[in-house]
């Protein structure tokens, strides 16, 4: 599956569009609040650890974004859009874009 932050696909033509496809994944509060605190250990630095669940947490949302679009009968995602947002003391990481047909 095509998944792109462009509205378009060069060189394909976009024939349907399904509708609008939306993928989340939620780091637990723990996690959340070890983010800061590893950023501010480590001083400006990296934390491998909590990119990895960074990492982890966005490609948990794109997938289950493909999921709903395979299910609309997609065969490709435009327009994706990734947002990082607090709840209640948890990073949700969410995608969202539009379902479609390219010929």
């Amino acid at each position: 599956m095509i998944v792109t932050t462009t509205p378009s696909v060069e060189g394909r033509r976009i024939t349907v569009y399904h509708g609008i496809v939306v993928g989340e994944a939620i780091l637990g509060a723990n996690v959340f609040r070890d983010v800061f605190a590893g950023i501010t250990d480590i001083l400006g630095g990296r934390s491998g650890a909590y990119e990895e669940s960074l990492g982890e947490a966005r490609a948990t949302a794109l997938r289950e974004m493909e999921q709903h679009a395979r299910e609309l009968g997609g065969n490709a995602v435009v327009g994706v859009d990734l947002d990082y947002e607090v709840i209640n003391n948890m990073l949700m990481v969410s995608a969202s874009g539009t379902a479609v047909t390219l010929d």
